[in-house]
């Protein structure tokens, strides 16, 4: 009765050039690595602080 799609997301419609599964898994991809140099960066930062505040 119920028809579930596996994969939706091949099926989608785009009005541009570049907005494929492969354009996002590029862009979930320099999402991640921008996250990880945040907290790398945020944690040198805040030990910075900390050794010239002690």
């Amino acid at each position: 009765m119920f028809r579930f799609k596996r994969h939706s997301e091949e099926h989608r419609y785009y009005c541009l050039p570049g907005m494929g599964r492969s354009n996002r898994r590029h862009w979930r991809q320099i999402h991640f690595w921008a996250i990880v140099f945040g907290v790398i960066v945020s944690g040198l930062f805040g030990a910075l602080i900390y050794v010239l505040n002690r």
